[in-house]
């Protein structure tokens, strides 16, 4: 007690030097970054698709295979990355999807749409990923789960900027300046990346404490692990389930939030910024919401299944409303029922987010992530399909709403259905 031996760990303990937040907020910046890029073109849609005639299907294609390609990326780029590191994974995912994002400005169709985006897709689908081997070789354990939350803040962020910016740089400058600046901002970062980003131990600037900090956790045993394994757990099918049947309409207001508000309401270019904004921050609302919410429950000594699905089910109640979007009387009653929506899809997100490090050992934890990016754009796919249809024969964004509406508490059935204890998955089983 007291000795040199309990001193030495007291000091690994306690926090130590600040490059690895410099690396947490270069990560974060990225994030924004991708959120940015992945919105223009769903501002810009509603003046574009009058100017050169796009049809609701064609621009449905354009999302359905952004998101084909989204998917399949979300498993490869994992795979790239744990062989590669952080470093590279992170510089060829935004390289690929910059030079997709700045290609838009070449093509006027949908069909091109759908060809240049095809490397967005597959570079944005590489962020998530790189960033959390950034995350696991930066920070210790204890302070992951900050330094996630801290990242992935940006889309949020990134969802907020956009309507603020673009039509500003587009109403200035022109529909494609809106694309050429955004992508710029990529390079720049690019830049700060390849220059400041090193492992712990080879950067210059990290002190020997930090080092220490970082590495303070003990080793973690890693064993190879295959799809059939996991697919064979009803844990597996019980967040496969979720991302499939909820991430839609998340990317339902991704690709047509804006034009819902200019073909329901008028609203123009430029006034697209506050009801916009309004969305997205209750959108945060929700993520933080929520996940105070069941870890508050948690802190009062309630299992991790009541507090993770009592969280979802008042997100249940707060998304249901969205049935009625389409008939609300004013832009600003159909903004908040759209915002509440968005508010329960986060913070039902966020629990479900919890999940795999809830009930799966670490070393399988990427691949469940992995497959649940691809079960969530299968679902976007399908509602890519579904929107195109339905807008081109009969304009109304009802059928979306309604089947927004209903798919939580079906989900949420479904959920603990499959999931009905909650229980950790054995690690005998894989």
């Amino acid at each position: 007690m007291g000795g040199p031996e309990s001193a030495a760990t007291a000091a690994i303990a306690s926090p130590a030097g600040r490059i690895r937040w410099t690396i947490c907020v270069l990560l974060f910046s990225a994030v924004v970054l991708n959120y940015v890029d992945r919105l223009v073109l769903s501002i810009l849609k509603p003046s574009l698709q009058q100017e050169y005639g796009w049809t609701e299907q064609g621009y449905a294609n354009v999302a359905f295979w952004f998101q084909a390609v989204y998917g399949f990326g979300y498993i490869a780029f994992g795979r790239f990355i744990d062989r590669v590191g952080a470093k590279v994974g992170y510089s060829v995912a935004m390289s690929i999807w910059t030079v997709g994002h700045m290609a838009q400005t070449l093509v006027t169709t949908t069909f091109g749409l759908a060809l240049v985006r095809l490397p967005l897709a597959l570079g944005e689908s590489g962020a998530y990923p790189a960033s959390l081997a950034a995350v696991a070789e930066w920070f210790p354990k204890r302070e992951r789960a900050l330094a996630i939350g801290i990242f992935n803040a940006g889309a949020h962020l990134g969802a907020v900027i956009t309507p603020l910016l673009v039509p500003a740089i587009v109403i200035a400058l022109g529909w494609r300046a809106g694309f050429w600046i955004t992508g710029g901002l990529n390079i720049i970062w690019l830049v700060v990346w390849l220059t400041f980003y090193r492992k712990p131990r080879d950067h210059p600037r990290a002190s020997a404490a930090e080092v220490a900090y970082i590495e303070s956790d003990p080793p973690i045993g890693q064993k190879p692990i295959s799809f059939l394994a996991i697919l064979r757990l009803r844990q597996t099918w019980a967040y496969l389930s979720g991302r499939l049947l909820l991430d839609p309409i998340w990317w339902l207001f991704i690709f047509w939030l804006p034009d819902f508000f200019s073909r329901q309401f008028a609203v123009k270019l430029k006034d697209f910024g506050p009801p916009i904004v309004v969305v997205y921050l209750m959108a945060d609302l929700g993520a933080i919401g929520a996940g105070w919410a069941s870890s508050r429950l948690l802190g009062k000594g309630r299992s991790a299944n009541f507090a993770r699905k009592m969280a979802m089910l008042g997100c249940c109640c707060f998304a249901m409303p969205i049935c009625f979007a389409e008939y609300a009387p004013t832009l600003w009653s159909a903004v908040f029922l759209l915002g509440f929506a968005a508010f329960g899809t986060q913070g039902y997100s966020t629990n479900l987010f919890a999940m795999p490090s809830d009930l799966f050992p670490k070393w399988a934890q990427g691949t469940i992530v992995g497959l649940g990016g691809f079960a969530g754009a299968l679902g976007g796919m399908f509602m890519a399909r579904f929107a195109g249809w339905v807008l081109a024969t009969t304009g109304s964004y009802a059928p979306m709403f309604i089947y927004s509406g209903l798919a939580f508490p079906v989900t949420l059935l479904l959920y603990h259905f499959l999931n009905r204890g909650y229980d950790p998955v054995e690690t005998g089983a894989l």
